[in-house]
């Protein structure tokens, strides 16, 4: 069965819950706090959960956010491809959460951004292995070894892009060399709509799918409403099942890794997608980004 891979950065979250996010030099009294293990951790657990074998190819420092990082990796089985970076903790993103579930983020750099091409090729992607990348790897220096990472990968290793809200913003050459390489687009319809300029979000698939590889598929998410799937030529809108949100963080990621896990298993998009918007609905009614159900709490949902 092919695994699911990611290389993006595992970071300590932590959620801060606010009545409201101050204004520039004032205060606020949060209501909550609480820290998890977050970034690529979200999307291999919910990959694992959903009963796909899951490997980080990612560093993790040594300290206390990193040893929270590898519990939450060995508690779901999740294997780890690269040695502890030494003398270096593990950075955090400060999550600021509204009533709402809108999230605000404030990211520290550590341990995650001691990588080389070198440490991503320890993760030995298989034939048919689904390999996980992060535009927010896009920035230095982690951008040059996962760019060399994967230049060096075979045909038969498919790419899988969540480009995060920054790709849209790189330059046209960098997001060529990425997308060249890409073989599955997903992300929300916010990223999708800058990196196309279009404003419907069933428009925008089609654009995607003429710049990444042939044969490629684009997931975009639009929230509780659902998702579009486009593959083959053909959009299929796949509806979402609306619930009162807690917290969102992580729900983007619990359908990237149910998705994928999905696909792995031999389901085909619409089923993988169907399925993966049932996880984030469940999801958003948790606390905490990696909180995904498992398999048979999305059966148990769908039923």
């Amino acid at each position: 069965m092919p695994r699911v891979l990611h290389t993006a950065q595992a970071l300590v979250d932590v959620v801060v819950e606010v009545p409201a996010l101050p204004g520039r030099g004032g205060n606020v009294n949060a209501t909550r706090e609480a820290r998890y293990a977050g970034g690529a951790v979200n999307i291999l657990v919910a990959a694992a959960r959903a009963g796909a074998e899951a490997v980080h190819g990612g560093a993790i420092g040594t300290g206390p956010n990193a040893e929270l990082i590898r519990a939450a990796l060995s508690r779901e089985g999740i294997g780890m491809s690269d040695a502890p970076v030494p003398d270096l903790d593990t950075g955090t993103c400060i999550v600021l959460v509204e009533p709402a579930a809108e999230r605000t983020f404030i990211t520290t750099y550590g341990a995650e951004r001691r990588v080389s091409a070198g440490s991503f090729a320890r993760l030995a992607p298989r034939p048919g292995d689904l390999v996980c990348i992060s535009g927010y790897s896009l920035f230095e220096p982690t951008r040059d070894a996962l760019l060399d990472f994967l230049e060096t990968l075979p045909e038969d290793v498919p790419v899988v892009l969540d480009p995060g809200a920054p790709f849209a913003g790189f330059p046209r050459a960098l997001q060529d060399r990425v997308l060249a390489r890409t073989s599955v687009w997903t992300s929300n319809a916010s990223e999708a709509r800058d990196l196309t300029g279009l404003d419907e979000v069933q428009d925008a698939p089609p654009a995607i799918r003429r710049r990444i590889r042939s044969g490629g598929a684009v997931v975009v998410r639009d929230g509780a409403k659902g998702c579009v799937v486009f593959h083959h030529g053909r959009g299929t809108w796949i509806p979402g099942f609306p619930q009162r949100p807690v917290d969102t963080n992580g729900a983007g990621d619990t359908h990237t890794g149910v998705l994928l896990a999905e696909r792995a298993l031999g389901a085909d998009w619409e089923s993988a997608a169907t399925r993966a918007n049932a996880a984030a609905a469940i999801k958003v009614t948790r606390r905490g980004p990696a909180t995904a159900p498992t398999r048979s709490q999305v059966d148990a949902f769908l039923s």
